[in-house]
């Protein structure tokens, strides 16, 4: 982290208490449901990275500085171009409205930043996001920091013993999913692009393909919906 946008120093932070986001815990209000229902965002992943960091980083309403400063925005644009760092991004009328961004490590993905520019967008990147992580074999959401916001949608605080346990796991332990659309041994990562692979197959088989989304949804953000509801 670095104290403002302009601090040319960056430092480390080891909190003694994290956020994190339980994947089976995530809590989906009705409007919330509603809105991914709707499909109100077009909703991607990874097709404007830079724009997304950059948006984070920008001063806001109530936040003069931000902690992203020029070298940790170049860092993760390096991460990202070489397939480790990831972003969620929400457009409306073509505009880039919302989005999140962070670093995938093992079967753990570190949430660095999100914003939003229009109501609940920020919010359907987050559930976007999880939904993605659920389906991919991922097993921990770190979320670093508790906010009001954070809390709202089921993130829950741990110790840091607590946390370095989970994170010990999620890069060590093998993944078995019971929908079979992860199969993994020891030590491997989890798939970022699973979901991206399901919605393309049952949005060709008219949302009858014979995978999670079975059930004939009709739309991306109904499958999501399926998939945040699906226990693991």
């Amino acid at each position: 982290m670095s104290d403002a946008r302009d601090d040319p120093d960056t430092f480390w932070i080891e909190p003694e208490f994290r956020a994190i986001m339980p994947l089976n815990g995530f809590r989906l209000s009705k409007s919330l449901a509603k809105t991914i229902r709707q499909d109100r965002f077009v909703v991607t992943a990874d097709t404007a990275f830079a724009q997304v960091i950059a948006t984070c980083a920008e001063s806001q309403a109530g936040r003069r500085d931000t902690w992203i400063n020029s070298d940790i925005e170049e860092a993760f644009c390096r991460l990202h171009e070489e397939g480790h760092a990831h972003s969620i991004e929400c457009w409306s009328g073509g505009r880039l409205v919302g989005g999140l961004y962070g670093l995938g490590l093992g079967r753990a993905f570190f949430g660095e930043s999100m914003f939003s520019r229009e109501t609940d967008a920020s919010k359907v990147a987050l559930a976007w996001l999880v939904a993605r992580l659920k389906m991919g074999g991922f097993e921990l959401l770190d979320c670093q920091f508790m906010t009001d916001h954070l809390a709202s949608l089921g993130a829950i605080e741990i110790t840091q013993r607590a946390y370095l346990k989970l994170l010990k796991a999620a890069l060590t332990k093998a993944v078995q999913i019971s929908s079979g659309l992860v199969s993994a041994g020891a030590g491997s990562g989890g798939d970022w692009g699973v979901l991206d692979g399901a919605l393309s197959s049952a949005s060709a088989a008219g949302g009858s393909s014979e995978d999670l989304f079975s059930t004939g949804a009709s739309s991306p953000g109904k499958r999501i919906l399926q998939a945040l509801t699906q226990t693991s």
